[in-house]
């Protein structure tokens, strides 16, 4: 009992003297990759989506296909859905900043950026994030995903600690939550090319001539 009860003392010794484990906070590099990142994927989505007729919003190749609208509908609601995962969850389970690797880190990034967008894989949308008409019109819609992207920029500039909390997600195994604003990012790329793949359809409504 005695060499227990000294053991511990000398445990919570070592833990005071040592103190917490510092988080780990962003560089300047992540930080403007990350900002970028999600500045990029905006300026996709609206080069894509910018001044379409209804026609052209409307348009399915298929009856189970998503419209443009529909691509941007489930962009909007996963937004708002994963940054409430990395604001409300993600970053409230317990810092562990000595996972922290910075190569390792960096590799897992690439991996996210790489993964997530890539159309080869099919994913199944869950029933809450799937389109079902939430906003009145492609305006509105789009209305709050710049709103929404905002927030999640502005996030990303004023959250230091990032890199010190982790959650696992489908695709990879503990992610920290610099990764997972990445994935919200690399996640509007994907159905960003989705709706380059419903404009490429040979029955995509053309624009009506001026003349």
């Amino acid at each position: 009992m005695l060499l227990v009860t000294g053991t511990l003392a000398v445990a919570a010794m070592a833990a005071v003297v040592a103190g917490p484990v510092e988080a780990q906070t962003l560089t300047k590099a992540e930080r403007k990759r990350l900002v970028n990142h999600l500045k990029d994927t905006r300026k996709a989505l609206e080069k894509e989506t910018k001044g379409l007729t209804a026609a052209q919003w409307n348009f399915k190749a298929a009856p189970d296909r998503w419209s443009v609208a529909e691509c941007l509908e489930h962009i909007t609601l996963s937004e708002d859905m994963l940054f409430g995962l990395v604001s409300d969850k993600v970053m409230k389970t317990p810092a562990q900043a000595e996972q922290y690797n910075a190569a390792a880190a960096l590799e897992k990034d690439n991996q996210v950026i790489k993964l997530v967008p890539d159309r080869s894989q099919k994913v199944q949308a869950p029933a809450e994030l799937r389109p079902s008409g939430k906003w009145a019109s492609p305006a509105e819609t789009w209305k709050h995903f710049e709103e929404s992207r905002k927030r999640t920029i502005e996030y990303a500039r004023a959250t230091a600690e990032l890199r010190s909390h982790f959650m696992d997600s489908p695709v990879i195994k503990n992610m920290d939550g610099y990764e997972w604003l990445l994935f919200l990012s690399a996640h509007s790329e994907r159905h960003t090319a989705q709706i380059r793949e419903v404009k490429a359809d040979a029955k995509y409504p053309k624009k009506p001539s001026r003349y």
